[in-house]
């Protein structure tokens, strides 16, 4: 799952002179430094900064919504069939979507 939008990334790289961005990973962001001659990783605290600043990026949201209406219809589908069959299997696939959700290497 993408954590960042690369929008964001260039924008950052943009604002504070880094040139050509190469992205390795979802997490691994490279760009040459003002006045480098070698990339660097973008740091993690920068990172992290963008990350508050923005909020989730658009699959996370979409994910984020996609557990909520599972959630939602499984519960109510359990209660209709009184099985709890239904209400288990969205617990595990939020369990994975959260899991998904956590931010690996920062």
């Amino acid at each position: 799952m993408k954590h960042f939008c690369d929008e964001w990334i260039h924008e950052w790289c943009h604002t504070n002179g880094w040139t050509d961005l190469f992205i390795e990973r979802h997490t691994n962001y490279w760009a040459f430094p003002p006045g480098a001659v070698m990339p660097e990783p973008i740091p993690s605290s920068t990172l992290r900064l963008i990350k508050v600043e923005k909020g989730l990026s658009k699959e996370e949201r979409i994910w984020s919504i996609a557990a909520v209406m599972v959630s939602i219809s499984a519960f109510l589908l359990s209660f209709m069939m009184k099985n709890p069959m239904p209400a288990t299997l969205a617990f595990a696939f939020v369990a994975v979507t959260v899991g998904q959700m956590e931010i690996e290497d920062f």
